[in-house]
């Protein structure tokens, strides 16, 4: 048999030193904000407001979508001009949401920035009564 004590036994005398507890600490320290960032979900406060204004920047573009439906549907031949926005390119139908201003602020010269994609493919999956139909509805009504 050897002379060695056993691990509980060498355990029950270690006394660390003050550099050793140190040590430890900072460690610890490190290993908590690594895990805590990496993947506890923690962030910075610049992370935080960027993705605050990120999601401000989205509502706001997702309310004047709303709005600029509203005003394309509430237009006079809604369906006359949802018809040639269904012909028209991408980039047409950009420009005639833009130069209406249904996606702009009341005041506002420019649109509400990514309110005019928005819109459109709202429009373009709205279904408005044909022109026709539209006009016998109202001298009937």
């Amino acid at each position: 048999m050897s002379d060695k004590p056993g691990l509980w036994r060498r355990w029950q005398g270690y006394r660390p030193s003050k550099t050793m507890y140190f040590w430890s600490c900072v460690a610890c320290i490190a290993a908590t904000t690594i895990v805590g960032f990496r993947w506890d979900g923690w962030e910075t406060a610049g992370t935080a407001a960027n993705q605050a204004q990120l999601a401000v920047a989205d509502a706001r573009a997702r309310l004047m979508a709303a709005v600029c439906v509203e005003r394309f549907e509430k237009s006079e031949n809604a369906s006359d001009q949802l018809a040639s926005l269904k012909k028209d390119t991408d980039w047409q139908r950009m420009q005639f949401i833009e130069d209406a201003g249904w996606a702009s602020l009341p005041g506002k010269a420019d649109p509400v920035s990514g309110a005019v994609d928005l819109c459109l493919k709202r429009i373009l999956s709205v279904s408005l009564p044909a022109a026709k139909d539209a006009q016998s509805s109202d001298t009937s009504g």
